[in-house]
């Protein structure tokens, strides 16, 4: 396959995952904002630090308050990573590989773009509403890009780049909201274990549709909200789609599909990378995580990640160097 190819598809999946990552964490803060007690300050400054663009917002932006960080995440498309940013990104990703995908996946790409715009003409009209009403379509619009391209596009070397992409951009997501749980989602050290602590470990599970989930795993003991129990559910479950360590193994498994070489097979730097990282998680334990230091697990843990997305970029992507040999010819 093209490096080309394999690069606008990977990216393709990613913007469309980063687009519905956005709206959960707004439409979550949203929806926690009305079960709030009377007097709690709301938090929005917590959501700009899920992204990791503090200093994006910080030169461009005032205060942290609802109308500006709204604006950021949705339809500021000076910002690359807000909504409507990712979509168009996804949308131009998809219009240079249109040969290589299916019609049916740059229709959906099309017309998620479309719906998207539209909402960004009606800005400043919208009511609280609308925008809850416009955040359960942009994941909804995700959830039918995944379907269509798991149906329609042959599972194949592009496949699997899409696949890829999508579960890393999941995963990095999933440990930036448990990273910055406290800021987000509690006042103060005082409310621990208080209903406010409960409401923010619901309102985090969620952010990944997990909420479900969690209730009906072994976790949920006597079916309680416990911070270790939800943190686990979310790093070490093998089994739920939105969890760290089934995103990876799932992204290794592609990862071979394309490289040939049999799993548990590590040839190359990013085969040996994202080997070394999915096998720390298959033995730890959440108690090793929390005695380390839950944020310096999870930076770490992101920083390989992104390790990871360089190595397949300079393995599969890059053009390499022209020899000089080459180059006098």
């Amino acid at each position: 396959m093209l490096s080309r190819v394999a690069d606008a598809i990977y990216w393709l999946s990613r913007y469309i995952e980063r687009a519905e990552n956005v709206a959960r964490f707004l439409d979550v803060n949203l929806n926690l904002l009305l079960d709030m007690p009377t007097g709690v300050e709301q938090q929005w400054k917590p959501l700009v630090i899920t992204t990791g663009d503090l200093k994006f917002f910080n030169e461009h932006y005032g205060e942290f308050v609802a109308e500006q960080v709204v604006n950021f995440l949705t339809f500021d498309r000076q910002y690359p990573n807000s909504i409507v940013s990712c979509v168009r990104s996804a949308r131009e990703n998809a219009r240079s590989v249109r040969e290589a995908i299916s019609s049916e996946m740059w229709q959906q790409v099309n017309d998620f773009y479309m719906l998207v715009t539209a909402a960004e003409k009606a800005q400043g009209t919208q009511s609280l509403s609308d925008l809850t009403d416009f955040l359960a379509a942009v994941k909804q619009a995700s959830h039918s890009f995944n379907g269509v391209m798991d149906a329609t596009m042959t599972h194949n070397e592009g496949w699997h780049f899409g696949h890829m992409g999508r579960l890393l951009e999941r995963a990095d997501k999933t440990s930036r909201i448990l990273d910055v749980k406290y800021y987000l989602l509690l006042p103060s050290a005082e409310d621990v274990g208080t209903p406010i602590d409960e409401l923010g470990w619901m309102a985090l599970l969620k952010s990944a549709s997990a909420y479900e989930m969690y209730r009906k795993s072994s976790r949920s003991y006597q079916h309680r909200i416990t911070p270790a129990g939800v943190a686990e559910f979310l790093i070490l479950d093998v089994a739920f789609p939105r969890s760290i360590r089934f995103c990876l193994r799932q992204t290794e498994q592609s990862l071979h599909q394309i490289s040939g070489t049999p799993f548990g097979a590590w040839r190359d730097p990013v085969e040996r990378a994202l080997g070394r990282l999915r096998s720390e998680l298959e033995y730890l334990t959440i108690e090793e995580i929390i005695k380390k230091g839950m944020h310096e697990f999870l930076d770490n843990l992101q920083q390989q990640m992104n390790d990871v997305d360089g190595k397949i970029y300079q393995t599969f992507m890059a053009l390499p160097p022209l020899s000089s040999q080459s180059q006098t010819q």
